[in-house]
């Protein structure tokens, strides 16, 4: 009860701060493509806009909106916050079932944010489980499920190669021996590398095309290297560990919290989404999709986007000059989180390109994100503005959530599958 009231308290506070931030302003057009428009930073202090909407799920029968020449169905429901995918080769289908646990609270504003994740269905007690789904009869719906693994660590990337199933704990890259079909793990996870977990907890995974190697993901402890660089050492990164030798190693760095990573098939070139920093402004920065290159440097924290020094930051003019520009901008806080590659013909009307699921934002007057969008490819880049794939999972007067998509994965039947952790389901997108 007291966390209920102090949550309509801050939400209360919150649109004040709205109002009083952008009253008469407007929605910001969307910093977004090759060449964004980015307003001017705006540093928002100690308490930065505030706005979420709260957690509903859907009611029965109601489903995301599909864009034009699409159908969504529900590929499992009733499951417990799923936040990522991956398509075993026998069809089965995996979905990680983790959720962002609380941490300390050392500030009003770490109270605050506590509070409002809470009422979002954000933050809680993880289920810290892998379930898997198999659609026996090929109608798209998972007739059963299993619980594969549980008593993980908040669990999120998978990789399966070899017999062997690898899997993203928050604090660690673990390994289970895993035979196609099995609807159950027994073993004892085997340690193959550690990470600091806290903060930005997902550690994605992806494969090489030979295999040979696993590419992790690993976001920042905080916002802007708040609590200490120290503190933020090995973090904010994407890992390249090979298989045969265990080594791990930073393969790119200065990515405040790269979540989906995905191979554009033409080039081999290796693709990220990143969520930017807060604090700034609706569209300031943008986050971004961006190719990733060996020995790479993204900014952060110093700086954003095309050397936009980040005046909050103790600054290191060195890695300034360093710093890469990402590619494609996608808005201010869209918290784009899910990633793959999408094949033209995979959806009527879709060409090549990558596939996003946009969990969506918390600090901004305006709501974005809530939808699934898919940026189109020519030649291996982006080649124009990014489409709506799914959208409807917020209510038009942005009080509620029905649902948050997170994960995107090409299923077993060539469809799109969306993980949405808010409403527990597993959503299905086919032609119409």
């Amino acid at each position: 009860m007291a966390t209920s009231l102090l949550a309509e308290i801050v939400a209360l506070i919150g649109g004040a701060m709205v109002k009083l931030r952008h009253g008469g302003q407007g929605a910001l057009a969307q910093a977004a493509g090759d060449k964004p428009r980015i307003p001017d930073a705006r540093p928002q202090g100690k308490l930065m806009t505030l706005k979420m909407p709260t957690a509903k799920g859907w009611d029965e029968g109601a489903t995301p909106v599909a864009a034009k020449g699409l159908k969504v169905n529900a590929f499992a429901k009733g499951l417990k916050h799923p936040r990522w995918i991956h398509v075993l080769p026998n069809g089965d289908v995996l979905t990680a079932e983790a959720l962002t646990v609380p941490g300390g609270i050392a500030s009003v504003f770490d109270m605050a944010i506590t509070a409002t994740m809470k009422r979002a269905a954000a933050l809680g007690d993880s289920p810290n489980r892998i379930t898997l789904l198999r659609d026996t009869d090929g109608d798209g719906v998972a007739e059963t499920r299993h619980a594969l693994l549980e008593g993980l660590n908040q669990p999120f990337g998978m990789a399966m190669l070899d017999g062997t199933l690898y899997v993203g704990n928050t604090d660690a890259l673990v390994a289970f021996p895993y035979k196609d079909g099995d609807t159950k793990i027994t073993a004892q996870p085997r340690h193959l590398a550690s990470f600091k977990p806290a903060g930005h907890w997902t550690r994605s995974i992806l494969p090489s095309a030979d295999g040979k190697r696993l590419y992790i993901g690993v976001g920042s402890l905080s916002n802007i290297g708040d609590k200490g660089m120290e503190a933020e050492e090995g973090r904010a990164a994407i890992y390249e560990y090979d298989i045969a030798s265990g080594q791990n190693r930073i393969f790119a760095s200065g990515l405040r919290n790269p979540v989906g990573l995905a191979w554009e098939p033409s080039t081999k070139v290796l693709w990220t989404v990143v969520n930017e920093r807060d604090g700034l402004g609706d569209e300031t920065p943008p986050d971004y999709l961006t190719s990733v290159v060996d020995g790479g440097f993204y900014g952060w924290p110093y700086c954003y986007w095309d050397r936009i020094v980040d005046d909050r930051v103790p600054q290191d003019p060195a890695m300034v000059a360093k710093a890469l520009t990402p590619d494609y901008a996608l808005g201010g806080h869209t918290a784009s989180l899910g990633l793959c590659w999408m094949p033209a013909g995979t959806l009527p009307g879709f060409g090549d390109g990558m596939v996003i699921g946009q969990h969506g934002s918390w600090n901004r007057s305006t709501l974005a994100g809530y939808r699934v969008i898919f940026v189109p490819f020519e030649n291996g880049r982006p080649s124009g503005p990014s489409r709506d794939i799914l959208t409807g999972f917020l209510s038009p007067d942005e009080k509620h959530s029905w649902g948050r998509p997170v994960g995107v994965a090409i299923g077993p039947d060539g469809s799109l599958l969306v993980a949405d952790d808010v409403g527990d389901v597993i959503w299905r997108v086919t032609g119409g």
